[in-house]
């Protein structure tokens, strides 16, 4: 009996695996595989010479914290409210020429669905009530995860100031999709959305090459390809990302996205002596989360100032 080959995810294990934890699963997504080329006619492809190459790049990413649970006790109510006390963030990182961070927003606030809550002030900081439409802890955290994403498009709006510019979201596109000239950018894949013969393709992809151009319609619909960064492994999909635009977009618009992204990305991709999870995690984006995570403040004391707060000490 042959031994099976054998490959290391690059990966730390701290941080899951790229393809999630279960792996990938097969997708029901409607596709339309033949956006840019027929499926018998796939092939890795290349970005032609004289593919765009923006004025700018920005780079938008955002972090969220749980701070603390705290429980609002209604009087007549059987059992208490549950919120969410969290901090989060979002910035900007402007390359042209040089990356520097243009823009950083920090904010906090309880989720809740009490409707009696009352902003909580804290020593530190305080916390202001946003509603949730549900009271349950995957409700709250739904509501917490949609207030950065508002805070990501505030920030991402506040900072262009070029037509010839291009916008990366870490993040699906979702929500997003009427920004010009912005793609979402996916580097953990938890869905399967190729037929087998068309997932060889994306395993012969080298790194600067792309797949074609196709299109995914879930609960919403938008284009999207596979792009390989430089990766050190044999693991299947290693360093393979997917990005997506608004499927509202002209073919050649999407194509002239897809090209750029193709030619851009593989420099901004992380190495493993610095990165655990390189060469997905592209370089300015973990430079901006390790600086959003110090400006989210030390959590110890932001639950201490918590609990003084609702204990009413001084």
């Amino acid at each position: 009996m042959t031994a099976p080959r054998i490959a290391v995810d690059p990966w730390d294990p701290s941080y899951g695996t790229p393809t999630g934890e279960a792996g990938l699963q097969e997708s029901t997504a409607r596709l339309t595989i033949d956006f840019e080329l027929p499926g018998d006619r796939w092939k890795p492809l290349d970005p032609p010479s004289s593919t765009w190459r923006p004025e700018e790049v920005l780079i938008v990413d955002g972090i969220r914290r749980v701070d603390a649970r705290v429980w609002f006790m209604v009087d007549g109510e059987p059992a208490p409210n549950l919120g969410l006390a969290a901090s989060y963030a979002a910035g900007v990182v402007r390359i042209n020429g040089r990356a520097q961070l243009s823009q950083a927003e920090v904010r906090r606030a309880i989720l809740t669905a009490c409707p009696e809550a009352e902003e909580i002030r804290a020593p530190l900081t305080s916390y202001p009530i946003i509603q949730s439409a549900g009271a349950d802890p995957d409700a709250l955290s739904l509501t917490l995860q949609q207030q950065m994403r508002d805070l990501e498009l505030l920030v991402a709006h506040s900072t262009r100031s070029s037509d010839d510019d291009l916008l990366l979201l870490d993040g699906p596109l979702r929500g997003r999709t009427t920004i010009p000239r912005t793609v979402g950018y996916i580097k953990t894949h938890h869905a399967m959305y190729l037929p087998t013969e068309l997932n060889a393709v994306v395993a012969d992809l080298r790194p600067g090459q792309r797949t074609p151009v196709f299109t995914i319609g879930t609960t919403w619909s938008r284009h999207t390809w596979y792009i390989k960064l430089p990766v050190v492994s044999d693991m299947p999909w290693a360093g393979v990302v997917r990005c997506e635009c608004a499927d509202s977009l002209p073919r050649d618009e999407a194509f002239r996205l897809a090209d750029a992204t193709t030619a851009l990305l593989p420099g901004l991709a992380s190495r493993a002596h610095k990165d655990p999870r390189a060469p997905q995690n592209l370089t300015p984006i973990g430079g901006l989360e390790k600086l959003l995570r110090h400006r989210l403040g030390d959590p110890a004391k932001l639950h201490r100032g918590l609990v003084v707060a609702t204990r009413g000490d001084s």
